[in-house]
């Protein structure tokens, strides 16, 4: 009989445009499991807190999908430390993205700003894969419209290189080296029903990850 663990693993992988594959089939090695990724939040929630000094003004952003759990469980992690909410909010960058015709099917997502707006706030921008920096770029455009905060910085849980814009992230959970014909796959319990990053190469066919 197969696992829970196995029974809900997705068969296909979808792209996305940081270079990361989210859901698939298991393939390649795993670079972090469950209590990596757990280690790496915490590490990441005590870094943001020092360099904030505190929770003042400060906010966190999370870029659908996989960066909003991530947020949600930084805030989480920031609460048990202070003993105070951060405010949270979720942060669609899909009309702001520079490759809609390479994805034309992509829905939306809802932008949800956190009480009080971000206007002269400490904005920490969450999201799960770093690649070429495109994304990033599409959420600090998306964030012209919303406010203007006094401070942006990036958290990402894995930085994979192969960055085309001069973008870099302020808090990173693994540096991660790799080909830009690999794929990064990240799991979720909230979206996938477990955590671990893989990589893997990509198969014959299917050509570079964008």
């Amino acid at each position: 009989m197969a696992s829970a663990q196995s029974a809900s693993v997705p068969t296909t992988p979808e792209e996305s445009p940081d270079g990361s594959f989210r859901g698939g089939a298991l393939e390649g090695r795993t670079v972090l499991d469950a209590r990596d990724i757990s280690r790496a939040l915490t590490r990441i929630s005590h870094e943001i807190l020092e360099r904030n000094k505190g929770l003042e003004d400060l906010v966190l952003l999370g870029i659908p999908t996989r960066g909003v759990h991530l947020a949600s469980r930084i805030a989480d992690r920031i609460a048990k430390v202070e003993g105070g909410q951060v405010p949270l909010g979720t942060l669609d960058i899909t009309m702001y993205r520079d490759d809609l015709r390479k994805h034309p099917t992509r829905g939306p997502h809802h932008t949800v700003m956190p009480p009080g707006g971000v206007d002269g706030k400490v904005v920490v921008l969450v999201d799960d894969v770093l690649f070429s920096g495109r994304t990033v770029r599409a959420a600090l455009d998306a964030m012209n419209d919303l406010g203007r905060p006094a401070t942006v910085r990036l958290a990402v849980l894995v930085d994979r290189g192969h960055r085309e814009l001069p973008i870099r992230a302020d808090h990173v959970g693994k540096n991660l080296p790799s080909a830009r014909t690999e794929r990064v796959m990240v799991r979720l319990e909230e979206s996938d029903g477990y955590d671990e990053v893989r990589i893997a190469p990509t198969a014959a066919g299917e050509g570079r990850p964008a």
